[in-house]
């Protein structure tokens, strides 16, 4: 039996955060960073059957091309990611009014669509990344057992060893995406790559303002490193812990993200939502037919 320190339950029975009951989410999540891209793809539903929010965790879960879906919005970082898979796993695959773990597990499928920064020349803004790897310079992961089980030891070894990577940050991990989801996304407009999960916008991800970088050729080093033919080609926030929970948990993962900055090319989309929206309508679709 689960104690109540350890899994937390508000007064109705839901999980704490995302204040959801098992009947309220179906088998296909989409996961976004912002709240208001959650209103966002909701309106392109048929109908909406029901609606939460608790801080920065909103949940819709309604109809489209007859399919039922639910959209939760994270929140900014891998730590929110850690929060949201492990209760959304709870509802599933742990029994609340008994709390004991069930004989039968389910496995969720699990699209996160984002934002992101190319750091390819050759990979433009507007374009659309799909992650066949991610990379996590969280951490996050290494605090669970067994991680080394679920990741790509070679990928991380070969990109320590390139960037000389320094032992004051967090040690790097490397999670694949779920196989069963990146087979819908073969369309060439969709680019495969390597996306690398921050800990933050500006230091952790290269930008300089009043404070100086403690690693100032990271990205460079970043940019340059080839491993078994695969580039590294974006950044963003939150993959590697939705690919690394997943694949411990027994769910499916993957991350869908527009390009709106170019980190090598020093361009941008600020006026990016007509693009966002071509994107959500573009997963929505593969996702339900």
């Amino acid at each position: 039996m689960l104690k109540h320190s350890e899994l937390i339950l508000n007064k109705n029975g839901s999980v704490f955060h995302l204040h959801l009951m098992p009947e309220n989410i179906s088998g296909k999540i989409i996961l976004v960073g912002d709240p208001g891209r959650v209103n966002e793809i909701a309106s392109l539903f048929s109908n909406i059957e029901f609606e939460v929010q608790n801080r920065e965790f909103k949940t819709v879960t309604g109809y489209y091309n007859n399919t039922r879906l639910t959209v939760i919005s994270t929140g900014i970082g891998t730590d929110n990611i850690d929060i949201v898979l492990n209760e959304l796993d709870a509802l599933v695959n742990i029994d609340l009014e008994k709390r004991e773990i069930k004989k039968e597990l389910k496995s969720l499928d699990i699209v996160r669509i984002g934002t992101s920064g190319s750091l390819q020349s050759d990979i433009p803004v507007n374009a659309f990344v799909v992650s066949k790897k991610s990379i996590g310079f969280d951490g996050m992961l290494n605090f669970y057992a067994n991680r080394e089980n679920y990741c790509d030891l070679l990928f991380e070894k070969a990109f320590k060893h390139f960037t000389n990577w320094d032992d004051s940050l967090p040690t790097p991990y490397v999670v694949d995406a779920s196989e069963k989801l990146l087979s819908k996304f073969h369309d060439k407009e969709f680019i495969k790559g390597t996306t690398i999960s921050a800990p933050g916008f500006y230091g952790p991800q290269g930008r300089e303002l009043r404070l100086k970088l403690a690693f100032p050729e990271l990205n460079k080093k970043v940019e340059y490193f080839s491993f078994d033919n695969m580039k590294i080609t974006n950044f963003e926030m939150e993959s590697s812990a939705i690919y690394g929970l997943s694949k411990m948990l027994g769910h499916n993962a993957l991350t869908v993200c527009l390009i709106i900055a170019n980190r090598v090319s020093l361009t941008a989309n600020e006026n990016y939502r007509d693009e966002i929206k071509k994107l959500i309508i573009a997963v929505l679709n593969k996702l339900t037919n």
